[in-house]
């Protein structure tokens, strides 16, 4: 596969429909929760794709969507799944087993879509990568934020020499735990606060990706503090989880390798609810873009550049709201279901997509449209796996400087994409 840069943008001038003539891909959707059927239909239509099949521990769950959307075939296990012969598996199992789960899926010869994060310990990370360049297979991280219209706009901006050298970002996902207690009981079923108490900086990518998929740099060190929990719901500190951790909220300052500084903030207990979780504001030495989670803007040291974008960075809703997941909590609604903004160059996608529903700002179809696409073409998505790993491991190391009480640590590094990646 030829490599992609993660400063590039294949967003643009992409053209799923000029592929080699071959026969589509089998998936197979591993975890049938309440987010992978957000994606199911998007697999089911695109056009290089032959057939779509689920697997789950539930088999009610698989049958359940499977009837919803069409899918003949229904497994009950990853272990099945990895036996059949579909092509590639997407993993949307929990959050810390996706690390194992592509190890599995890997190990079976499938190529992996993953939904974020990569992995939630370094040595799974180091082993997915040997593991790729190894098997030369296929493996792509469900980042979400690499596609969200503000990334976009910053990185257009960044590319054309707008901002000028890059100087800091800050970058933050928001969610209170209250908004996850149905989906962590949903997955996690009696047991689900020892699973639910994992450390935000295990779950780093939306907001690490927003600013360095923008600058193409990554993040050397970091020094971070957390926040000791005191909620009623016990879910937070020693030995009430999996991982004894006693942190609800972790922000973490981080040297950027392009000479730069970035502050991330990965919060569970905090009095917010914006249209968006995830924001960030950007900052270089020419011009600067400024977010809230409700408007933003364009901004130089000349007042009259000041320029409210809020327009073309802003998306509305779902034309249509998914009929499985019309439980969906309401504060998680505007994240799953979502259309697309002017930044979003959806001229590239299929046809067929055309009137399905799409989610977490217009980034759902752009998933599914280039992991299907670099399989058919045989080139790294701009998800890629090494990008996958320069944006986790930093809240790995994070957390870890966290319990050191802010101690500055530097970040492991696994180098970028070699050429010979396939």
């Amino acid at each position: 596969m030829a490599t992609v840069s993660a400063n590039s943008d294949p967003m643009v001038g992409h053209e799923s429909c000029c592929l080699d003539d071959k026969m589509g891909m089998k998936i197979g959707i591993c975890g049938v929760g309440q987010f992978s059927p957000c994606f199911t239909r998007l697999f089911k239509a695109h056009p290089l794709v032959d057939e779509v099949v689920l697997a789950d521990l539930i088999p009610e769950r698989a049958r359940t969507e499977a009837a919803r959307v069409g899918i003949k075939r229904v497994f009950a296990s990853l272990d099945e799944l990895c036996r059949s012969d579909v092509d590639a598996i997407a993993i949307f199992t929990q959050r810390q087993l996706h690390g194992p789960h592509v190890l599995q899926a890997l190990s079976a010869g499938k190529h992996v879509y993953c939904a974020v994060p990569m992995a939630m310990k370094v040595e799974e990370i180091s082993q997915i990568l040997e593991a790729i360049k190894r098997t030369g297979l296929l493996y792509m991280t469900g980042e979400t934020s690499y596609y969200y219209p503000s990334t976009l706009y910053c990185r257009k901006r960044f590319q054309a020499g707008d901002f000028g050298r890059f100087a800091y970002a800050e970058a933050q996902y928001l969610h209170d735990m209250e908004h996850f207690y149905e989906p962590y009981r949903h997955s996690g079923g009696p047991d689900w606060k020892r699973v639910a108490g994992l450390p935000p900086m295990y779950y780093p990518t939306h907001s690490v990706s927003m600013v360095l998929s923008v600058t193409g740099a990554r993040a050397t060190h970091v020094s971070c503090l957390g926040m000791h929990d005191r909620h009623e719901d016990g879910i937070f500190g020693a030995g009430r989880n999996h991982w004894d951790n006693p942190f609800s909220n972790e922000s973490a300052l981080m040297r950027t390798s392009d000479g730069g500084v970035m502050r991330i903030n990965e919060m569970r207990r905090v009095g917010w609810h914006g249209g968006n979780s995830v924001y960030m504001s950007f900052f270089g030495t020419d011009g600067s873009f400024e977010e809230n989670g409700v408007s933003s803007c364009w901004l130089t040291r000349n007042a009259r550049d000041l320029k409210d974008v809020t327009k073309q960075v802003a998306c509305g809703p779902s034309a249509e709201i998914d009929v499985q997941n019309a439980a969906t909590p309401g504060a998680l609604r505007p994240e799953f279901f979502s259309s697309v903004s002017p930044a979003h160059p959806v001229g590239r996608l299929p046809e067929s997509f055309k009137g399905l529903p799409n989610g977490h700002y217009g980034s759902h179809q752009f998933l599914v449209d280039d992991f299907v696409t670099a399989w058919a073409t045989r080139t790294l998505p701009p998800c890629h796996a090494w990008n996958a790993a320069r944006w986790d491991m930093p809240g790995l190391i994070a957390h870890e400087s966290a319990l050191r009480e802010g101690e500055m640590l530097p970040i492991p590094d696994f180098g970028d994409a070699p050429g010979s990646a396939r």
